[in-house]
């Protein structure tokens, strides 16, 4: 029997026609994972400004970890290299999991194609360009508005994350409205996107003046810097690698746990379907699901507990009994949460 070929009319391109649905991530068909080049070609198809994006993020962030071995250039306490090194990696992870994500569309696929596009051209280049012209120069790209050419700059970066926030929602509506075969996968996009729209979110309580730059614009003092990631405290230490506060708060932190859930809560998902082959229990789809829905709760939870703990002027490392208590009690919850899904199991297999 002939297999009917691929005609252009089938193409993902915005300029082609219908598009036959794919399959699912997490469908009911076994395969294994894609690896090496099927993997990249899933990307590409997925959405190639998306992937070549990706693609060069890793090479920006190779160059810049070569800068903070022979550039000893130090802005704002570390290597002036080492922001736009995790702002490539960071971004790197997005667009590759948007651009995975649009592999597994079966609908909307023109208007994804449009939003993805424009998130590369509108949110991603804008930002890190921005990141990496000031690290060249060796001058603070977040908050820096010493001159009138850092003034602008940073006004295209907060542009630019209005942008990103809005084009992110607007994808995140959707892919959650795509059909899947996997329930516990359409659970893991749309929670991820949610918490990582709640964790960007958190950028803009950044961008307010602290007490100590009001006060010196109330008394017609020139201020070089506006806003703070920090809050109270000393911003004297810094953790190696990540640069978070080490004896104030830091609302970096829960800006990026939030933003990462879009890679956490999909391998969450993935994770447990690759299991249930093993585990007669995760089988159903209905168990699968409820446990990515415990497990995008207590993600976001903890979101939310670490920028608490920001807010009120704690290093990240060195919270106190309140936050501990509310840990505690969080993580009881999502232990108990899942015991009972797991406890449950068995009855809703026979259903499923």
């Amino acid at each position: 029997m002939n297999t009917p070929t691929r005609t252009p009319s089938d193409s993902p391109h915005p300029d082609g026609g219908a598009e036959p649905s794919a399959p699912a991530p997490g469908s009911a068909e076994r395969r294994r994972p894609p690896r090496g080049g099927a993997f990249w070609r899933t990307l590409r198809d997925g959405h190639a400004p998306l992937a070549w994006f990706a693609v060069a993020m890793a090479v920006l962030a190779l160059w810049c970890a070569v800068g903070v071995l022979v550039d000893g250039r130090v802005v704002e306490g570390e290597p002036t290299w080492a922001k736009p090194f995790k702002f490539a990696v960071s971004f790197g992870l997005y667009a590759g999991t948007i651009a995975w994500m649009l592999a597994h569309v079966g609908r909307f696929r023109r208007t994804l194609w449009w939003l993805g596009t424009a998130l590369v051209a509108l949110f991603l280049i804008p930002e890190i360009a921005v990141i990496t012209l000031q690290a060249a120069r060796g001058v603070p790209s977040h908050f820096n508005v010493s001159g009138s050419l850092e003034g602008t700059l940073y006004g295209i970066m907060g542009g630019a994350a209005y942008a990103g926030w809005l084009l992110t929602l607007a994808l995140g509506v959707l892919l959650v409205l795509q059909r899947r075969a996997d329930t516990a996968m359409t659970w893991a996009v749309g929670l991820g996107l949610l918490v990582s729209l709640a964790g960007m979110s958190t950028g803009y309580l950044m961008t307010a003046p602290t007490p100590e730059q009001v006060q010196a614009m109330e008394s017609g003092a020139e201020v070089a810097m506006v806003g703070s990631h920090g809050v109270g405290g000393s911003a004297a230490g810094s953790m190696p690698v990540t640069g978070w506060e080490t004896r104030q708060g830091d609302l970096r932190v829960a800006h990026f746990v939030g933003l990462h859930a879009l890679q956490v809560l999909p391998l969450v998902a993935a994770g447990l379907l690759a299991a249930a082959g093993r585990f007669p229990r995760l089988r159903s789809a209905g168990v699968r699901a409820r446990l990515v829905v415990v497990a995008g709760l207590g993600y976001g939870g903890l979101g939310g507990l670490l920028l608490w703990q920001a807010l009120r002027g704690q290093a990240p490392l060195a919270p106190d009994a309140a936050t501990l208590l509310a840990a505690g009690a969080l993580a009881a919850a999502v232990a108990a949460a899942t015991a009972g899904v797991l406890a449950w199991a068995p009855r809703a297999a026979a259903r499923s």
